[in-house]
């Protein structure tokens, strides 16, 4: 199969710039599909929408990444379980240094300065 067109990250990036946060779906099977790619995972067809996320999880797994204070300080990296039956990575905002505790709710949240998708805790949205 040879790609023609805008890839699925771009579009991806292209909708976060604008303010959408987007997922694919697959017209065959309806399998909600992230990473962005040319082909389902789950059936192998090309029949690829995208559709708005939802933008809420649960955190599935959380690590801190150790930085100097000078480039910023520690922060936190998580997998999040999108409802949609996803998983991304990303950042929880407004936990610092500290890990975010497993199954914590969270909504998404697109930085305007960077067009970064983070979350928020829930309770903190």
């Amino acid at each position: 199969m040879k790609f023609v067109g805008e890839s699925p990250e771009s579009t991806y990036r292209a909708a976060l710039k604008s303010g959408r946060f987007q997922i694919q779906n697959c017209g065959a099977c309806t399998s909600h599909i992230f990473p962005p790619r040319i082909t389902c995972p789950a059936c192998g067809a090309s029949d690829l929408h995208w559709q708005p996320a939802r933008g809420s999880g649960t955190v599935y797994s959380c690590t801190i990444v150790n930085r100097k204070a000078e480039q910023g300080g520690p922060y936190n990296v998580v997998i999040v379980d999108l409802d949609e039956g996803v998983r991304m990575m990303s950042h929880v905002t407004g936990f610092g240094s500290e890990e975010v505790p497993l199954d914590t709710r969270v909504t998404a949240k697109i930085e305007a300065d960077t067009c970064r998708l983070v979350f928020t805790a829930e309770a903190q949205a």
